[in-house]
């Protein structure tokens, strides 16, 4: 399957397009297919001015045998963040829960239904700095996913009504007094 992001508007996306990685844009047909073909998604959200979303690009997805193991394994859709802020929050939050850290690039790993059950920002490609290395993770998924099915529909179950429920940010709150005395206090004190 050729990568799909030639045609994109997006300067982030077409630059992604020579990668040997399939890529597909954000859009119903990857879930279509990873529905079909029983793979999980790998979702890379980034940005033309993020750093850390180059030297991954550069590290993982230039690279042939790791393009190789995500195009068998996976179905891989790249966004850019500035181009789709609405699908960057919706996936930010799901990670910031499970590993308490959000940011660029944005690695989400997704049922065929979009629900995340595991995810994290930068992976080197080896494994340094406490964090494991990309293709490490890419092995664990896909034999997880493959292997353990009620396991994974267990996490992004329990993820997605974690983030409804208490990440929501449009959920009505309660202010509790002591939080606004001090607030009071601080305009007071600045005036």
């Amino acid at each position: 399957m050729p990568n799909l992001l030639a045609a994109s508007r997006s300067a982030y996306l077409r630059g992604a397009a020579e990668q040997p990685v399939a890529w597909h844009p954000w859009g119903a047909e990857p879930f279509e297919r990873a529905a079909a073909e029983g793979k999980p998604v790998l979702l890379d959200i980034g940005a033309v001015w993020c750093h850390w979303c180059h030297v991954m690009d550069h590290e993982s997805y230039e690279d042939p045998g790791v393009a190789e193991f995500i195009n068998h394994y996976f179905v891989a859709i790249k966004v850019d963040r500035d181009e789709r802020p609405d699908v960057d929050a919706r996936y930010q939050r799901a990670v910031q829960a499970l590993i308490r850290q959000g940011g660029w690039p944005l690695t989400a790993f997704l049922n065929a239904r979009g629900e995340v059950f595991f995810g994290g920002t930068y992976f080197p490609p080896d494994g340094v700095g406490g964090r494991p290395g990309f293709m490490s993770v890419l092995r664990r998924v896909a034999h997880v996913y493959r292997a353990e099915p009620e396991r994974v529909a267990l996490q992004a179950s329990q993820l997605r009504d974690f983030v409804a429920g208490v990440l929501d940010e449009a959920a009505r709150g309660r202010a509790e007094r002591i939080v606004l005395e001090a607030g009071i206090e601080r305009i007071l004190a600045a005036a």
